[in-house]
């Protein structure tokens, strides 16, 4: 089993490690956190603090970014940036009980998540959530930095750009494209196309 560190230790985390825990391709050393009061995340201690991810490259070659993702992709595309630049190598995770097609791609540090959904010809980029029960339709394309939420159904040939988060429960009706750095609420219906930087919260 590859030795794998996560960089950081909230509610995301807890669900990343459930994740990980299906797969049995990597054994967590521990959790990176800033908030050295904790001590442990469902049995697994934290082992440190940001400062310390320099150290602990010495020992570990692999991370997983385990920070959530809602109003803005800077923290986790900080962390991400941080990370490359340390040499870590930052590995695609899958649940096993989600699917993805064998005609996709998908980029390093992206997390699938439980019941997730992958059809064909869809391009996912690096360090994204794809989040439990979500659906990705064939021929849709996600950028860098994003983040598809709980139960969201994204239609075929759907564009998304960098660092957009779409709230759970959302429908994108297909072919449309949605700019960069976007956010998309919970329950929203999405019929045309959206410009980057936009918030869209019914």
């Amino acid at each position: 089993m590859i030795k794998i560190i996560l960089v950081g230790a909230g509610g995301h985390a807890k669900s990343c490690i459930d994740v990980i825990e299906t797969i049995k391709n990597f054994k967590i050393v521990g959790l990176i956190d800033n908030n050295l009061n904790k001590k442990k995340i469902l049995n697994y201690p934290i082992i440190g603090s940001d400062k310390n991810l320099k150290q602990f490259k010495k020992k570990y070659n692999y991370a997983h970014i385990s920070i959530g993702q809602i109003k803005s992709p800077k923290v986790r595309k900080n962390m991400y940036d941080n990370l490359i630049s340390l040499g870590y190598r930052l590995p695609f995770i899958k649940s096993k009980y989600a699917y993805v097609s064998k005609n996709s791609s998908i980029g390093m540090g992206t997390i699938v998540m439980h019941g997730v959904i992958i059809n064909t010809n869809v391009k996912i980029g690096k360090n994204c959530i794809m989040n439990s029960k979500s659906l990705i339709e064939h021929d849709v394309k996600i950028g860098n930095h994003c983040h598809i939420s709980t139960g969201a159904i994204i239609n075929g040939g759907v564009k998304i750009g960098d660092g957009t988060f779409i709230g759970s429960g959302s429908i994108i009706k297909e072919g449309i494209k949605i700019g960069n750095n976007c956010l998309i609420g919970a329950g929203c219906t999405i019929k045309k196309n959206i410009s980057s930087k936009k918030q869209i919260i019914f």
